[in-house]
């Protein structure tokens, strides 16, 4: 099967896995949610062997491509793709993760996604204080856009779908208060991106 792909996933890949690096913990298992087109989680997957990627989309639609593309790496710590919509409360997965990784997606979905996101991180991470939520994307700062592309971004995502857009960083700070997580750590990324960590209050 053809599979597509993402210039903007080649662009960002490497800048966000030298991130990873830095906040992922030694071993275990990572949830990506959103995983696209595949190009992040198998870039990533062959830098951080001591990881194991379960990679995840919201459609039975996205897997085919997704798969193709986890199947043909010939990597042996990612999993079979599964769907996994973050808005049903019944995610169907084990509570053993060491992390979450969520990149571009909450821009382009509902804000429900959001707290959704975190209280499934709070059921299926493990319950110490070292799992880490991961989450990379356009945010503003101070009620205030970071660059006027990302403004130009989030008026075009609005017209799109007035439930999308580009996401304040204290909103998101407090869903992920209410879950039980904190962050920890803010990377201004290529692009007028940011990347930021979550991890459980102690």
């Amino acid at each position: 099967m053809e599979t597509v792909t993402s210039a903007a996933a080649d662009r960002n890949k490497q800048p966000i896995v030298v991130q990873l690096q830095q906040l992922l913990p030694t071993n275990g298992k990572l949830l990506e949610i959103a995983s696209g087109t595949g190009q992040h989680v198998v870039h990533f997957a062959a830098l951080l062997p001591h990881i194991y990627w379960q990679p995840t989309e919201s459609s039975i639609d996205y897997l085919p491509g997704l798969s193709a593309r986890t199947t043909a790496s010939g990597l042996n710590n990612i999993a079979t793709p599964r769907v996994l919509d973050v808005i049903h409360n019944d995610w169907q997965l084990p509570c053993d993760f060491a992390a979450m990784l969520c990149i571009n997606m909450i821009h382009i979905s509902p804000w429900a996604t959001t707290p959704a996101l975190f209280a499934g991180a709070a059921r299926h991470l493990r319950s110490d204080t070292d799992a880490t939520v991961v989450l990379y994307g356009p945010f503003r700062e101070g009620g205030r856009h970071t660059a006027e592309s990302n403004e130009a971004f989030d008026a075009w995502l609005k017209a799109k779908d007035s439930r999308y857009g580009v996401r304040d960083i204290e909103a998101v700070d407090a869903e992920a208060h209410v879950a039980g997580f904190g962050r920890i750590h803010l990377a201004r990324m290529p692009a007028n991106n940011l990347l930021l960590a979550f991890r459980r209050r102690s």
